[in-house]
């Protein structure tokens, strides 16, 4: 059967480094970090005392202070960033039929925040057991998914992606599988995390994962430099409509990018750790460029996972240059978790986010907190390091890994 072309009509997201679309992009052109000491909870005990924080975030800005206590943390970055894209969409929510209208999204961990409150609450006074009816739904991480449906009416396909890090990335590969076979016209795809509690970081301290750099959040989070030593865990969602093409043209939509290419692929190696010479990473990359039709060269930027720790920075650019071969040299490459911090569940899409505002602006966003280059990396590769630059772009590349192996990649061209 003939596949469905999937475009993108709007984009939305809450992070670190802005609350809206323009505030974001133009701090990550312009090479801000979004690190900060820890303002969620008391962080001094902690190995780990900075992260990516939302800055000043209130929910009755954007919810109901009625709805507020309903939905975690997690949850309602989701609702903010879904709310931003359809907005910007242009979709009629009056004339479009909801019945062809689904969410998939994405959730690394979903409400650790309500989840430990909650346990808490219970410690404090065990003998008098006392448990929130929004306890369960808020927990849960399929809730985001059906909030915004529930919102907004959408009967279509409802569902989440929790694969790690690469949720959101898994939601929109989803979300164009779907619509490709006519199972819907429109998705609002993306992912959402808040795990910025004394659970999230006091887990990731335990497994070494994290940056203790706490005397410079700033520069902590460093792809590819000798000195990193760990990613540094941030919050937020990110939110994109997906559209059949011939459903977009015919509402007049403003499209901003063909979702040609997806690809997933298993590492099937380590719980936590990626294969050292990135098979899983060069496997999902191949399946991508495959599924657009494209050759290696074809692509002009690379949106990496670059997380700024040990072993996934040096496994990443292994599984590029297998693939890519010498145009490795032609890229431009970029990691803007060195900025973003890493979003988790939520980074996909986020990342997704940055990739298609560079094709239309024809900027690279850069790789910030560059020092000096792991002598393990090859220094021919442009990372585009600590500034931007000018770049026509037709086609670009996002990745992402996640814990227990799973790996996504989209691909993303520029429709003039």
């Amino acid at each position: 059967m003939e596949l469905k072309r999937v475009v993108v009509t709007g984009l939305g997201t809450i992070n670190p480094l802005g609350k809206n679309i323009d505030e974001f992009w133009e701090n990550l052109c312009n090479g801000v970090s979004g690190a900060g000491p820890i303002t969620r909870f008391d962080a001094t005990h902690f190995k780990t005392q900075f992260a990516c924080e939302v800055k000043n975030f209130d929910p009755t800005e954007y919810l109901e202070k009625k709805d507020v206590p309903k939905h975690d943390m997690y949850a309602q970055f989701a609702y903010i960033a879904a709310a931003q894209a359809i907005k910007h969409s242009g979709l009629d929510l009056d004339k479009i039929d909801k019945d062809e209208v689904g969410v998939i999204w994405g959730a690394g961990i979903g409400g650790l925040n309500t989840f430990l409150q909650v346990i808490t609450e219970y410690n404090a006074k065990p003998e008098n057991p006392r448990f929130s009816p929004y306890f369960i739904p808020k927990m849960i991480s399929n809730m985001a998914s059906g909030n915004i449906a529930l919102k907004y009416g959408f009967r279509g396909p409802t569902i989440t992606t929790v694969t790690a890090c690469a949720s959101a990335t898994h939601a929109m590969i989803d979300a164009a599988t779907y619509i490709r076979l006519g199972k819907a016209n429109i998705f609002i795809a993306g992912g959402s995390e808040s795990a910025i509690n004394e659970a999230g970081v006091g887990g990731f301290n335990a497994m070494r994962a994290l940056s203790t750099r706490n005397d410079d959040p700033k520069t902590a989070s460093r792809p590819f430099d000798i000195g990193r030593d760990g990613f540094v865990m941030a919050e937020g969602g990110g939110a994109l409509i997906l559209e059949e093409y011939e459903h977009a043209v015919r509402r007049g939509a403003t499209i901003y990018a063909e979702l040609v290419g997806v690809g997933m692929s298993t590492d099937a190696y380590h719980m936590t750790a990626p294969d050292p010479e990135g098979g899983g990473a060069e496997l999902v990359m191949k399946r991508a460029l495959e599924d657009a039709g494209l050759k290696p060269t074809d692509i002009d930027y690379i949106n990496v996972h670059g997380t700024s720790t040990g072993l996934g920075d040096i496994a990443e650019p292994k599984a590029i240059k297998k693939v890519f071969g010498d145009h490795i040299y032609d890229l431009s490459i970029s990691a803007t978790k060195s900025m973003t911090g890493h979003l988790l569940g939520a980074a996909g899409a986020v990342e997704a986010i940055a990739s298609i505002l560079a094709m239309r602006d024809s900027i690279v966003p850069p790789t910030i907190n560059h020092f000096e280059l792991d002598p393990e990396i090859d220094p021919k590769i442009d990372f585009t390091f600590n500034k931007a630059k000018k770049r026509e772009l037709n086609y670009v590349l996002s990745n992402t890994f996640g814990f227990g192996g799973h790996n996504g990649t989209v691909i993303f061209k520029k429709l003039s």
